[in-house]
């Protein structure tokens, strides 16, 4: 089997990254260790960059997206038991969109088979080989049968447990990370949501979020100790907790409803530098971790497989690998700065362990400050809606 670019992983990354390769001429096979039913089906993140979105209707993979999608003009932050909105459209002229990853991944998905893309479900034992040099190959099985497949370049877009990363030689990479005390208590509700944007809640308890899924379907999010026993989170005390966590007015307006997922997330901040070992290049997960505050987990995935797109384009046209070379440090200027939005974000609006009273007064200050300085706000609205992209 042969082709130009073989995708480990049909999550965001690989599926677009396949499309966009598609749409410049250039072949690929998508490799999948699950199947097509659970990929499509896994709950993740919803929040889009205006960046993100455009570039899906850019690339015709959007038009689902603008039907059902939900277009926020802001957030509020939720301190003392008041809101304080910030005002995306106002401050930037830009919005976010509300739209589950799973989604994108089914959009992605019917765009590629429906071009008559290969795109290969539970595949095992998935390995790329020979990318130190000109003639990378990825051996695999499917169906019992072991397959190799001859390409140009490997692309690991297969999550933070995959295997293209582990391939890397050891003492390569560089790693870097962040674990943090907490994490979060996630529900998917049928119910509407409480507000029509998203609310971030800081309480003296801990953290909660306030998203959704559509207007029927609420995504609600507490803060929890990541070993928690979820035995210990029977409904009714999740519905109290976010009760309590939203308080003042809001309170009342909180739906109960049937739900339908509950789970744990812990939550690390995590970056491989650099991103790319000879013909090897790894993409979203693969390469960094962020905590779900900031809302830049598929965000970042996107924006490096922008890059990685672009790179190969320039190299099949020209034969000039320069981008290539640059893939790496175009796409870790833009990570790093996330990470640290994403820090700030979950440090402002979580309790640590360690808290001290002063700490909590000073975290108030702050959400203070945040909230009422059009500078401050403004610097976390640009954040969200999210920075420009970078080419080299």
């Amino acid at each position: 089997m042969r082709t130009q670019v073989g995708i480990i992983g049909a999550g965001p990354a690989g599926l677009l990254l396949s499309h966009l390769l598609h749409l410049a001429g250039i072949s690929s096979v998508v490799l999948e260790r699950y199947s097509r039913s659970r990929v499509e089906g896994r709950i993740r993140a919803g929040v889009m960059e205006q960046g993100t979105a455009d570039l899906l209707a850019e690339a015709g993979v959007g038009e689902r997206m603008r039907r059902e999608g939900l277009p926020h003009n802001g957030i509020e932050l939720r301190f003392k038991e008041e809101g304080h909105r910030i005002d995306f459209a106002g401050l930037t002229g830009k919005h976010v969109m509300v739209y589950g990853q799973q989604e994108v991944v089914k959009d992605l998905i019917a765009a590629r088979l429906a071009a008559g893309a290969k795109i290969l479900f539970e595949v095992e034992n998935a390995e790329p080989l020979g990318f130190a040099g000109q003639t990378p190959q990825i051996r695999f099985q499917k169906d019992g049968v072991t397959h190799v497949l001859d390409c140009d370049f490997v692309a690991g877009c297969d999550g933070s447990h995959g295997v293209c990363r582990e391939a890397i030689p050891k003492g390569t990479l560089t790693f870097y990370e962040r674990v943090y005390p907490f994490g979060w208590l996630g529900i998917l509700t049928e119910s509407p949501p409480v507000s029509h944007e998203l609310i971030y809640a800081s309480h003296d308890r801990g953290f909660a979020l306030f998203s959704m899924r559509s207007p029927s379907i609420s995504r609600l999010y507490i803060q929890c100790n990541p070993a928690e026993d979820l035995a210990k989170w029977p409904d009714a005390r999740v519905w109290e907790e976010l009760h309590l966590r939203l308080g003042g007015d809001k309170a009342a307006q909180l739906k109960e409803g049937t739900v339908l997922q509950k789970g744990i997330t812990a939550m690390r901040s995590f970056v491989t530098e650099p991103m790319q070992f000879g013909r090897l290049f790894l993409a979203g997960d693969a390469a960094h971790i962020v905590p779900p505050t900031g809302a830049k987990g598929m965000n970042l995935a996107v924006a490096d497989v922008r890059v990685l797109a672009r790179a190969l384009e320039s190299f099949y046209k020209s034969g000039s690998e320069e981008l290539l070379k640059r893939y790496s440090a175009t796409c870790l200027r833009r990570i790093w700065k996330a990470q640290r939005f994403s820090w700030w974000m979950t440090s402002m609006l979580h309790i640590f362990e360690d808290h001290t009273p002063f700490d909590r007064r000073r975290q108030l200050a702050e959400l203070d400050y945040v909230t009422s300085s059009r500078a401050a706000a403004q610097s976390l609205a640009e954040n969200y809606v999210g920075l420009p992209m970078e080419w080299s």
